[in-house]
Order: structure tokens, then sequence, then C-alpha cells
């Protein structure tokens, strides 16, 4: 049933668990419309996948071969729950960590989960400063979301055609250069999102991230709110059209309007709604954001969301949540912007000791190499933090750990800690911001594993070579990008090449890709490179572009 997960039969069968009546999850094109709906949009027109969740222990009885494959690929994902077609019977759960912030006692649970999976299991930090749980079993999933909800988790619309984790500043509320802090404002465009009147279906995935400092590059995201003035005021100018695709990559662009940090949830409402109703749902390779602003045009595109966007507030108001007055009316509108804003500078990788805004108190950054945890590192982070700083943790968008709140008397004991053999606070040039997706080993996509191959050559190649300052790599194992390569200063994505008269594993190289204020995409740079030749091909280009200098006797 399962071979090559196509969706020719993706349509829930009279015994399946999806066998219910239309719930508000339904699509909202219409099959028989102008537009015929692709088979995706046909498995889930029928169904909304948050409806499983009662039936989770149901699920898990049955067992995970019992499923039809649409509840199996596509509605579970609404939970946050992958199948991994190359893990088959172990599952992956992705949270949601508005803001990459975690708290101690929720680490600890997440680890004990991954603790039961025994060599099974895993945890990746993404790049979108999420957490996601390898190895587990359908069974597993019932109780892991009971404990998750004890402690103030979810997993909720984490996956598949839904907005994703919101992003910001992984040093919102203690960043000493921070111009506003994104914690409160991410929070509430999720509670926005995922609240009785949020999307439950939408085209295609979605990004929304906010930026709170200087270095707060967002524009791979599809909507990104970056700190900006109007008349002397701060708040926030709207970026739209941000993705990474096998077909396409482009940053984001100005939509030429301005908000308060107050207006961003109902804004961001305003935004899924449009896209929910005026995506593409017929072909998914045209279904992001940026192909429905192609197709409308800019201005056309705006002012239909600024009707979307009145929409909401008039909703908002019939439920008495907006201002009375007609004064207080027009400071919810949307203002005029020409899309200048504060962000200027890469964005740091905080690893290290740094003081943070708040006197005597600091953070501290731990490289992950690859962004991989296991169960023992998981409740290490979480017992350091609980007995060091404030029992707080945050996750970055280069996948790596901070722990904060800590006062000056204990950096000295806490640096001494064995944890931080392994997590160091002071990797090398090219493990600080090395980036890399799942790779091989967990997605059926992937080319080439991509985490254990980068670890490999990065160590090599620091073997090899001193570098002048930290490097940027970003590694993914197919086009779809995952692992974000055009963003690196280097990129390499997986493929395949012929040597010695055999196809072999290899990687594409990409150069150039700059997060500053003037960003720019990394471009492929010449033809596909062996992975046993990849170390030496890098190091001839980290001398001949990056400065580095060969160590004496390598």
């Amino acid at each position: 049933m399962l071979a090559g997960l196509s969706m020719a039969s993706a349509a829930p069968e009279a015994e399946s668990p999806l066998a219910a009546a239309p719930g508000p999850g339904a699509a909202v094109a219409d099959a028989s419309g102008p537009e015929k709906l692709s088979k995706v949009e046909q498995a889930k027109a029928s169904f909304c996948g948050l409806d499983l969740e009662p039936r989770l222990a149901e699920l898990g009885t049955q067992g995970w071969e019992a499923l039809d494959e649409a509840t199996l690929t596509i509605h579970l994902k609404w939970l946050g729950i992958f199948f991994r077609p190359v893990t088959p019977g172990r599952f992956m759960l992705r949270l949601r960590l508005p803001n990459g912030v975690i708290q101690a006692d929720q680490l600890a649970v997440l680890a004990e989960a991954v603790d039961r999976c025994g060599a099974e299991g895993s945890a990746d930090i993404t790049t979108r400063q999420n957490l996601q749980l390898r190895g587990l079993l359908l069974e597993d999933m019932a109780p892991l979301v009971e404990a998750m909800t004890a402690v103030g988790l979810t997993s909720r619309q984490s996956g598949h055609d839904n907005p994703r984790n919101i992003t910001g500043n992984p040093l919102a509320g203690i960043d000493p250069d921070e111009l506003v802090d994104t914690r409160p404002l991410v929070e509430a465009i999720q509670a926005r999102l995922l609240g009785p009147g949020g999307p439950r279906n939408l085209p295609r995935k979605f990004n929304v991230a906010v930026g709170g400092a200087p270095d707060s590059f967002l524009l791979h995201n599809d909507l990104a709110f970056l700190p900006a003035e109007r008349d002397g005021e701060l708040g926030f100018t709207v970026m739209v059209g941000g993705f990474f695709s096998a077909q396409r990559n482009a940053l984001a662009i100005p939509l030429g309007l301005w908000l308060r940090g107050a207006q961003l949830p109902d804004f961001s409402l305003a935004v899924l709604r449009h896209f929910e109703r005026h995506g593409n749902r017929a072909a998914r390779n045209r279904s992001r954001l940026l192909y429905l602003i192609d197709d409308l045009g800019l201005e056309a595109y705006r002012t239909e969301l600024l009707a979307s966007f009145a929409a909401v507030l008039a909703e908002a108001a019939g439920a008495g949540a907006a201002a009375e007055s007609p004064a207080e009316r027009a400071a919810l509108l949307a203002l005029p912007h020409d899309g200048s804003h504060r962000v200027n500078q890469p964005p740091r990788s905080g690893l290290g000791v740094h003081a943070q805004a708040q006197p005597g108190l600091h953070w501290l950054g731990l490289h992950v190499p690859m962004g991989r945890l296991d169960a023992e590192s998981m409740l290490e982070l979480a017992r350091l933090a609980r007995h060091y700083g404030s029992g707080e943790l945050r996750f970055t968008e280069a996948q790596n750990v901070l722990l904060v709140g800590i006062p000056s008397e204990r950096l000295e004991a806490l640096l001494a800690e064995p944890l931080l053999q392994r997590l160091r606070p002071e990797p090398g040039a090219l493990q600080a911001e090395a980036v890399s997706c799942t790779g091989s080993r967990y997605c059926s996509f992937a080319l080439i594993p991509t985490k254990t191959t980068a670890q490999a050559v990065v160590e090599e190649l620091e073997r090899r070579l001193e570098l002048p300052h930290p490097l940027r790599s970003h590694w993914t194992g197919c086009p779809n990008a995952c692992g974000q390569p055009y963003m690196g200063e280097i990129g390499l994505m997986g493929a395949k090449a012929r040597h010695e008269g055999q196809m072999v594993e290899a990687a594409k190289i990409y150069l150039g890709g700059s997060l500053g204020s003037e960003p720019a995409l990394a471009e492929l740079h010449g033809k596909p490179v062996p992975l046993t030749q990849l170390p030496d091909v890098l190091e001839q280009l980290l001398v001949e572009r990056f400065g580095a200098r060969r160590r004496p006797g390598t």
C-alpha cells in the first residue's frame, strides 16, 4: 500500500478513521470548480487532521499498518506526527516553540520520550528554532501529547499545509542590542493563528517571523515583520513572498505597509485567511504565497490584503475587542511604507558567554553539532538551565542552544561542566555556523546523509585549515532546500555524480550567500563533487576565496 507513497488512493475509504462528515478543515476550493484540486487537496478536502487528536490512543492500538495512506502521510501531520518511509513504524513528532523558547521542565519531558526510544531516539533542532523528536512509536503519541499539554507544549499544526513555527530574535528580552522584544508578539501571533478563527487548511505551508534586532535576517519567510520607523515611531515593515524550493528561490519583498506591534496578530490572520481562500490548490509546485502575489500583482495583492485585514478587524470589533472611537480605530489601520528597516547585520551566532541586558546576568551559547541531541544531552541541558540559570533555554536558527539568566558568580562552575566538552561554547570557525537538514537517514527525498557527512567534512577541514573568522555553511540533502543552502557563504546540496564509471553520492556547491545589509542568495559553483573528493575541493575554495591558511604539517 505504501510503496512510493502515491496519492492516487489518498481519498479515505469507508473503513478508514477518516470516514467522517466534512468538518471545519474542509478545503475552500471545490473539485468541480474552475481549478481541479490536486490529489493532496482531494485527500484534505473532507477532513481536518486536528480532529484525529481524540482518537490518537485508538489509532495507536490499531497500529500504523492499519491506517489508510491519507491518514498516515497527510492528516497526522496536523498534529505534528510524521510517518517516515525510511524508518517504517518509527515516527517523528515536531513541536511548536514560539520564538525558540523552552523551559527546563518541558525539555525534560521531551528527553524522557526520546530516552524511551532507545537507540532509535534523537531530537533535532530545526532552522525554525524548533525541536523534532525521532524514533517514536504510534502508540507513544497519545500519552506524549497528554504529557506535553500538562507542561504547556503543543505540536499542533506543525507540519504539512499549516503555519509553521513562528520565529523571532533568539535573544529576545536579554539582548543589549534589541530593538523590540519579539517574544510577546510571536506568542500573540501563534495564539491568533491557532485559535478558533485560525486557518485549518492552507494550500501549502506558511512561514511567519518577527524581527527584533539589527541582525534579524528573515527574508526567507513567506511573511516577515522587520523593525522599521515611520514618522519617528518604531514599528514593523511588512515583507512577503520569501521561500526556497526545488523550482524557485526568492527573498521576501516589501509589501509597502507599516504596522504597530499590536497589529501583527490580526494582520497575520488576515494574510493567512486570504491565502487560504485564494492560494493555488491545483498545482502544488505553484502553491506558495509568492506565486499568488505573482498572479495578482503586488498592488492588487496589497489591496485585497487590506480588505481581508479590515474584515478581521470588523470581526474583532463585533466581539467587542476593538476600540470604540474613530481615532482609535484609525490607529489600527496599516499605513503606507517604503520598506526600509533597521536590519542591517548578518545574524550573530550567540555562542560563548555574553552579558545580558540585565546587569550581572549572562547567556551561554552552546554549539550542537548539526543540531542533533540525544536524551542524555537534553536532560543535562535541562539540569544546567535549572541549576545555573533561570531555567529557560533558547533554540536558534543555526541549530544551537542558549542557556540564559546566568549570574556572574556561577559562570566558572558552569563552564567546567562535562557536557561542554561535547556542546562547546567556542567551536571551530566552520563548526560554529554549520547548518544541516535531516538527510537520508530519515528523509526519503535526501540524496546523501547530510548530518554525518557535514560533520565529517567540517572536522576534516578544521584539522587542515585555520580560518580568519567563522564561516556559515548550509547543507541540504536535495533540491527542496530544507537546509537553506542559498543562505550560506557556502551551501551544499545532495546530488549524484559519475565517478570512475559509477554514479556516486555527491554535493553541488553554492557560493556567495549574504545575510547582511545587501542580502543575496548563493549561486551554483561548478559541477557536483563526489563526497569522497569534497574535503579537497572545499579546502581549495576556502584558501582561495575565504582567506583560510593551511595548518603546518597537513
